[in-house]
């Protein structure tokens, strides 16, 4: 891979002259690296952040969407190599989550571990249950995404925005589709998984079950108010506890109601 096939997976919405850290995000199904232009003006200025373009949307929308997680993964892993001078973390949202933590796999397979891999509005992935959406009439998958509080919602009203989204998204769906890791392998990486307290998509103990993917003692629960898009609301909050784990600050738990506070710490 050249080093300009490289870069067009990455957005820099900050260079950093001397980064302590660069923060990597990954966007969800049918999203674009646009979902994190606001964070670096909310993180440590020595924090360098890197919003991954997937295929097929905005500025590579003439590119085929790539429908295998392994070989998205692999590619961006490669893609990252020219980044890795500094140490990394990842962040990634709903199907993110999942790519995220099979590039950080891929990653300490090298040798290389992340100083965080923080996952959200994601089941583990030995217990999410993905809908099989990509096949469904146009109809029956925006009502799915609109239910979740997607950010595109009123664009799908208008046919010209429509028909640009939704092939993206029906085939990040069908990526997800065939991705079910029975047994997903552990990450050295400490994990925090965040969570919209009134996410349909997500099951508390699904969510928990990420605590079996690092080392005992090395998983937090970090719910907060919303829905699945909870972080755009609450994004100076969402990044402020996002700076805290990058700086090795560990925050008392925000539990759901009712719940017994199990946060793996």
């Amino acid at each position: 891979m050249t080093a300009t096939e490289a870069n067009k997976w990455f957005r820099v919405h900050r260079r950093a002259a001397d980064p302590r850290l660069r923060l990597v995000c990954f966007p969800h199904a049918g999203g674009t690296a646009q979902l994190f232009h606001g964070w670096s003006a909310l993180l440590p200025e020595d924090v360098e952040v890197l919003a991954v373009r997937y295929p097929g949307r905005q500025d590579r929308l003439a590119e085929a969407c790539i429908e295998d997680m392994a070989t998205l993964a692999d590619t961006i892993e490669e893609a990252l190599r020219p980044w890795l001078d500094r140490p990394s973390a990842l962040f990634g949202h709903s199907m993110g989550a999942c790519v995220a933590y099979e590039v950080a796999l891929r990653l300490e397979a090298r040798g290389i571990v992340p100083e965080h891999l923080l996952v959200s509005a994601h089941e583990a992935p030995q217990r999410a249950e993905h809908v099989a959406l990509h096949d469904a009439d146009d109809a029956s998958l925006i009502t799915h995404v609109r239910g979740l509080g997607d950010l595109h919602s009123e664009a799908y009203d208008i046919p010209e925005l429509r028909d640009l989204l939704l092939p993206a998204l029906r085939s990040d769906y069908r990526l997800l589709a065939g991705y079910h890791p029975a047994q997903p392998a552990p990450v050295k990486a400490p994990i925090t998984a965040y969570v919209g307290q009134d996410d349909p998509s997500c099951a508390l103990d699904a969510v928990l079950a990420w605590s079996g993917l690092t080392a005992p003692g090395s998983f937090e629960l970090r719910p907060f108010p919303g829905d699945h898009f909870y972080l755009v609301d609450r994004e100076a909050e969402v990044v402020a506890d996002v700076a805290a784990r990058l700086a090795g600050a560990c925050m008392a738990p925000a539990g759901f109601p009712g719940d017994d506070g199990r946060t793996g710490r």
